[in-house]
């Protein structure tokens, strides 16, 4: 015969129809053709499913026939069931294992009605609500009411249910009945049910327990078998008086937030309170108004869950907050239909009020005291969260948590567990895909659909601050925004198609609230693990596609060789191609023409051995002509870029690198001028040494010429190594080192900003750069002033060599050198010539003078500044105290900057 695990399940059960109703296969097909029916169909019994309850009602059968071990063993092995995954519906396992204990000779028996049951009809509607899942008001019974089917679906579980509502939700089988020997029967044929249901009540295992007094505990052990009264009338005594059986059932309604006969919501105090007109005395009164707190509670919680529930705009964040809190409130109807059950199974067996197993307003005090502290702090954190939404909730939410007591902070968690099970979820999709789907605006990271895609890096995504939950870290945040953004960088802009699995391997994910409570319990772990892992293999690849298909590092080098003047040999060279050019008046300058003189200066020197996509870019560029601009005034180098390097040199780096050159360019112009002064001076030397009226011209062009190649040359230090290759140096290093495009990025504005801020271009340096500008325009006036004299003075040498050279010619062919007449234009010439001196020895002196001036300012500037190196290099400048002898001010700065050093030392 085949195994139990080999058989179809049509034979098993075809086995199970013949084992109910006794018969032969044969004499089942019909029985066995409807049960295929029901298990095929939609059909749900009409009974509830409660695994709880199932259990408890089986334990309750091993009970009453007296088998205690059995029911011990029974919890046991449930205990060990519950732990394990290997049934998914327990539930229906142990309802037939209840159903197949029962005698089938009772008529209600459920197993004798089988064969009824197969015989009708499929119903049309077989599904059914269970009891604790509806409205609060389906609790309401009136004071008529006698609903036998309640008593025996919830009642008979027994106060037992009452530790069902625990910290985490619905909790594994309380053990009451393991603690104590079970109930002896009254002596009349069976104990009375409401003793026995007081006596399975877990009081001893209740933190509450130890606060009451111990007259007001139930008791532990069997009651005293109590004589059957009838329960008095419940609206009150003949006196008038109302008695605490009513008490007791109006203070059942008040926990579901529905106004009682005597008790009710008084909407002017905004509290539960008692008709004045009650005759009622001082104890019952105070213990009803403490008890009535909890309808106050609950209505506080319900309101806000009915309020926001179908509330779209609240967000998957609020929609699972108000679910926690749905799920709190059912725990809690659970307990009041254990309640309700209690109180009609002691109408029905006509339990006195005064009985020790009864329900009364000091043991409802008892019971209630662990769901008033749940429900003080659900009323506590609805009031704390008004208001907010997404991270900004679930950050509510966590911060309640943080509170020593333990069982307070176990529902705050369990709660948080739930509402951050949204929040998880986008951050998964997020890193892992790229995919931001934030409707209601919840998560922490914002997009813009209207940016484009050129500054998708910079504008499109967003931190949401307000939106970040506090168990998240700034520095989490960040990396969580830079993976997305990354992902969404390589795809869009980059048009890199690799799947993100391959990028970063996927880790499980918050599926369920159990995962997302699994990673709050340990951020600082497994979270942190996740994101870190996914951030450094996401910015790594990013980083590798952009060097190796992008040549990222290629082009900054390329922004230090040429916009910023690094390639010394090209640079040079192209000044000398385009010096006739650049001459010319600004009107009169055509690109194409400087295009090809770029092109020629590329291929002559060590330029052409570069990267032909880093040439291609290069390009030149005139700038906006002014009246009076030659082209030394508007030329300018240009550097195109496109594509994925755009988020690194954006519009705004290129307007800096385009200032900086323009400084650059303005500063090795001077540099260039003062050394065809030089040479000017040098090749003239001697050819002037026959004029020696012109020695102290001369003697002060030398001077000047002098000062202001110092000046340059230490200008040109500071900004060439102190400034350029400094900055460039801890560029590099940082460039190298970077663990994310936001890290080049902000290396390369700092290095520019640096570089703008030292070389004075910044707003706060202003006065310090029209100086400079200043002392520029006096070079360029000084060589204009010299290559006047020197047109003068050559033409004057030449006129008096021909002067020369005609009276030796005369004198060799026999003839008077000179007449009187040739000899006294000469003399009155030379007179002519010599009477300029004195004005080209006035104007040099007044160039000098104000040269002298503006740099004289210019240091005092220095020494005021803020920025040591400015200070070191006004020392540089002046550095055998030329111009602190001339100027007070100058000697006055440097005294106090020296009194600074020195008292920093």
């Amino acid at each position: 015969m085949a195994t139990l695990d080999q058989k179809s399940p049509n034979v098993l059960l075809q086995s199970l129809c013949c084992r109910i109703t006794g018969k032969s296969e044969a004499e089942v097909a019909h029985q066995f053709q409807y049960a295929v029916r029901v298990i095929g169909s939609n059909y749900a019994p009409t009974i509830e499913r409660d695994e709880f309850l199932v259990s408890e009602k089986i334990k309750k059968e091993l009970l009453k026939q007296r088998r205690e071990a059995d029911a011990a063993l029974f919890s046991e092995l449930h205990r060990k069931l519950q732990t394990q995954g290997v049934l998914k519906h327990r539930w229906s396992v142990l309802y037939l294992l209840l159903s197949l204990s029962e005698d089938p000779r009772k008529p209600s028996s459920r197993v004798g009605n089988y064969g009824a049951l197969f015989a009708q009809a499929l119903p049309r509607d077989a599904h059914s609500t269970p009891f604790y899942c509806t409205r609060p008001q389906s609790l309401a019974l009136s004071y008529g009411e006698r609903s036998t089917g309640l008593s025996a679906s919830v009642g008979t579980s027994g106060i037992s249910s009452l530790g069902v509502y625990t910290l985490n939700g619905p909790t594994p089988t309380p053990q009451p009945l393991l603690a104590g020997q079970p109930p002896q029967p009254a002596a009349g044929g069976g104990q009375p049910l409401g003793s026995r249901l007081a006596w399975t009540l877990p009081v001893s295992s209740s933190p509450s327990s130890a606060m009451v007094p111990p007259a007001a505990r139930p008791p532990l052990g069997p009651p005293v078998p109590a004589a059957r009264v009838v329960r008095p009338r419940r609206d009150g005594d003949p006196a008038g008086e109302v008695n605490e059986a009513a008490l007791v059932r109006d203070i059942l309604y008040v926990f579901q937030g529905i106004d009682g006969k005597f008790i009710k919501m008084s909407a002017q105090d905004n509290c539960y309170k008692i008709d004045s007109k009650v005759v009622l005395c001082k104890s019952l009164r105070d213990t009803s108004s403490r008890l009535a707190e909890l309808g106050w509670l609950h209505n506080k919680v319900r309101k806000y869950t009915d309020a926001r529930s179908l509330d779209r705009a609240f967000g998957l964040v609020g929609q699972s907050f108000c679910a926690s809190l749905h799920q709190e409130l059912k725990e809690y109807y659970r307990l009041l239909s254990v309640l309700h059950s209690q109180l009609q199974v002691e109408d029905d067996q006509g339990v006195t009020v005064c009985t020790e197993s009864s329900l009364t307003l000091r043991r409802l005090l008892v019971w209630m005291y662990d769901p008033k502290v749940r429900l003080k702090t659900l009323a506590a954190l609805v009031d704390f969260c008004q208001g907010r939404k997404g991270g900004e909730l679930a950050s509510a939410v966590h911060a309640y948590g943080k509170t020593g007591d333990p069982q307070m902070r176990a529902l705050v968690q369990h709660i948080l567990s739930l509402v951050s099970h949204p929040i998880l979820n986008f951050l998964y999709r997020w890193i892992y895909d790229g995919e931001l789907e934030d409707t209601y605006h919840e998560f922490f990271v914002a997009s813009d659909p209207n940016v484009k895609t050129d500054r998708l890096w910079h504008d499109k995504y967003s931190l949401r601050k307000s939106m970040i939950p506090s168990f998240i870290t700034m520095d989490q945040a960040r990396k969580v925004l830079l993976i997305g953004k990354s992902i969404n960088f390589l795809h869009q802009v980059c048009h890199d198609r690799t799947p993100p699995g391959k990028i970063t391997a996927a880790s499980k994910s918050a599926d369920t609230p159990k995962d997302a409570a699994e990673l709050l319990s340990d951020l600082e772990g497994a979270f942190q693990e996740k994101i870190d892992a996914a951030y450094f293999d996401t910015s790594k690849y990013l980083l590798d596609v952009l060097n190796r298909n992008y040549l990222l590092l290629e082009h900054l080098q390329a922004m230090r060789r040429y916009l910023l003047l690094g390639q010394g040999d090209f640079i040079r060279h192209l000044m000398d191609l385009l010096k006739p050019e650049l001459a010319r008046p600004a009107t009169t300058l055509y690109q194409h023409n400087l295009t090809g003189i770029l092109e020629t200066a590329v291929r002559a020197t060590n330029a052409q051995y570069d990267n032909a996509e880093i040439l291609k870019r290069l390009d030149v560029r005139l700038l906006e002509v002014s009246p009076g601009d030659t082209g030394w005034d508007v030329f300018s180098l240009d550097y195109h870029v496109d594509g994925p390097i755009s988020t690194v040199f954006t519009r705004e780096c290129m307007g800096h690198y385009l200032r900086v050159f323009n400084f650059l360019w303005r500063a090795k112009r001077m540099e260039y001028t003062l050394t065809d002064i030089w040479k000017g001076q040098m090749c003239n030397a001697k050819l002037l040494k026959t004029m020696p009226e012109l020695s102290g011209v001369l003697h002060q062009c030398h001077i000047l010429a002098s000062e202001m190649v110092h000046f340059i040359h230490q200008m040109q230090y500071y900004i060439t190594f102190e400034v350029l290759e400094c900055s460039w140096d801890e560029l590099w290093s940082k460039v190298r080192q970077a663990q994310d495009l936001d890290h080049i990025i902000a290396a390369h504005d700092v290095f520019l900003d640096t570089i703008i801020s030292r070389c004075l271009l910044d707003n706060n340096s202003r006065s310090l750069l029209n100086q400079l500008r200043a002392i520029f325009d006096q070079i360029i006036e000084f060589q204009s002033a010299q290559d006047s004299l020197y047109r003068s003075a050559l033409e004057e040498l030449s006129l008096r060599l021909q002067y020369e050279e005609k009276r030796r010619q005369r004198e060799e062919e026999g003839q008077w050198g000179v007449t009187a007449e040739q000899e006294a234009e000469e003399k009155k010439r030379i007179q002519e010539f010599q009477e300029t001196i004195p004005k080209m020895r006035s104007q040099l002196r007044i160039l000098t003078h104000f040269y002298q001036s503006i740099v004289q300012q210019f240091l005092v500037l220095l020494m005021t500044s803020s920025d040591e190196s400015l200070r070191f290099l006004s020392f540089r400048l002046d550095f055998n105290e030329h111009y602190r002898a001339r100027e007070p001010r100058l000697r006055a700065s440097i005294g106090a900057t020296r009194g600074r050093r020195l008292s920093n030392i």
